[in-house]
């Protein structure tokens, strides 16, 4: 019978990665500590050591959105609902 292939989170992926990039323990004994096959912690290793740069590339923010994307639609809803409150200050 073959074996369901798993599905690991990327906060595991990044655990073993960084294990990995240490280079503390060799890949078998992580191999055997995490039950996961050697080539795979080796590419997401590389997968990790590629993708760091675009970490700090960012500026620290999150998801890229300015202030002024964010703020907007807030302030374009605090303007309707003034507007409503002023409405309904007239009708009573």
């Amino acid at each position: 019978m073959s074996k369901k292939r798993q599905k690991h989170s990327d906060e595991f992926k990044a655990r073993v990665a960084l294990e990995a990039i240490k280079e503390v323990r060799t890949l078998s004994e992580l191999s055997s500590r995490f039950k996961v096959h050697p080539t795979v912690i080796s590419r997401w290793k590389k997968t990790l050591l590629q993708g760091a740069p675009e970490v700090f590339s960012r500026g620290g923010g999150g998801n890229g959105r300015t202030e002024e994307d964010i703020t907007a639609p807030l302030y374009e809803q605090i303007g309707r609902l003034q507007m409503e409150v002023d409405w309904f200050k007239k009708k009573l």
